[in-house]
């Protein structure tokens, strides 16, 4: 039941989803994680529910110094939010990207430390779904969750699967921002990088737009600990996602400054890379009637030496570059990043014929797609490109 009503929902929100893409105004919806009687990780006077509260507030505080950023936060005191509440509230908002904040903590691996970042998805590592498992948990504490959540077992996460095709549409973008969290970890904050990854996460799933995880360390580490719960880690980390969601808006929606960091040290920071996950083909939904435009056609070249492309999906798997594969659209080109293969329509020198590419793009069903740039074949922002 529960699993049929999602798909429900999620097939009437695509016809809107799309329109929220390109919106002037960025909306970005804050989730602290737990609260109320869900205190998360405890250890000592190191309490998840508190301080992921401190630094989703501080993130908000950031954002808003841009005129082009709203926020929306799914709670703003100490209260008990359902799961399913949390990314309710990021759909009924029509949010472009819901950012869930958490901490992490072990019982036998007191010397773990480090920053993760979670896309929804399915996964064999056992930390990962252990990691799931925890954060799922929460769902117990929620009255008649038996019947809201029918057909899901908090014990086993991976009883989700077959509920993965709603972030199947967001995938790329969520992977795009998750990326950009552990960098700015890494550089605004010197944090250890543990990557980007993939869990099948409760809070997640049902999000209509980009949607991930944070885990801003480990409150079982006792130095970390420390870190994370003092002003200095809260502002730090605070200004990591702050900057990395500005630097997602300015990739994917229009231009923003960073916030400078008032960081005292100059030293080097030694980079981790994240790890590449796997992803799934986004599947395209029912077609509407495609638009008059063709564009296969050759425009005149306005931006000598920058190719414009459109995105529209990303699998794990070679797939052959035919029609058929793609809801009928031809022009398709592949480029493989670690284990994944991302999938663009068309590619032109022209900024008008790739906008209008993206919406016969959308129109065939792929209603997530968005365009990228690229100058003598290196990646560049929309923003840089059409300067």
């Amino acid at each position: 039941m529960f699993i049929n009503k999602v798909k429900a929902t999620f097939s009437v929100f695509l016809i809107c989803v799309g329109s929220s893409v390109y919106a002037q105004n960025f909306k970005v919806v804050l989730d602290p994680g737990h609260g109320g009687k869900d205190f998360g990780a405890v250890r000592g006077v190191y309490v998840e529910k508190k301080i992921v509260l401190d630094v989703a507030e501080k993130v908000g505080d950031l954002l808003k110094k841009d005129k082009g950023i709203s926020v929306v936060y799914t709670r703003k005191t100490d209260e008990f939010i359902e799961l399913r509440e949390r990314t309710a509230i990021a759909n009924r908002e029509k949010a472009d990207i819901f950012v869930s904040i958490h901490a992490n903590a072990v019982k036998n691996a007191p010397s773990a430390s480090g920053t993760e970042t979670f896309v929804m998805g399915l996964s064999k590592n056992e930390s990962n779904l252990e990691i799931a498992k925890k954060e799922n948990a929460v769902i117990t504490l929620e009255d008649n969750y038996e019947s809201s959540y029918s057909g899901y077992d908090p014990s086993k996460p991976e009883s989700l699967i077959g509920l993965t095709l709603i972030q199947e549409q967001f995938v790329t973008q969520s992977i795009e921002l998750a990326s950009k969290v552990q960098t700015r970890f890494t550089n605004d904050a010197d944090r250890k990088n543990r990557g980007v990854k993939q869990a099948p996460f409760v809070v997640l799933y049902t999000a209509f737009m980009p949607s991930i995880l944070v885990e801003l360390g480990f409150l079982s580490n006792s130095d970390e600990g420390e870190y994370l719960n003092s002003e200095e880690g809260k502002n730090e980390l605070a200004r990591s996602i702050a900057n990395a969601i500005i630097d997602y808006k300015k990739q994917y929606h229009s231009a923003s400054d960073n916030i400078p960091a008032n960081r005292t040290t100059t030293k080097p920071v030694e980079r981790d890379t994240p790890k590449q996950v796997d992803t799934v083909k986004a599947k395209p939904v029912e077609p509407a009637k495609t638009s008059s435009v063709d564009a296969s056609k050759p425009e005149k070249v306005t931006k000598e030496g920058i190719t414009f492309k459109v995105q529209i999906a990303a699998s794990g798997k070679d797939i052959a570059l035919t029609p058929s594969n793609f809801n009928g659209l031809n022009n398709i080109s592949v480029i493989k990043e670690g284990n994944t293969f991302k999938y663009f329509y068309n590619a032109t020198t022209d900024y008008d014929h790739a906008r209008k590419a993206l919406e016969v793009a959308k129109n065939k069903g792929y209603t997530s797609a968005f365009l990228v740039a690229y100058k003598n074949g290196k990646k560049i922002s929309i923003q840089e490109a059409i300067k």
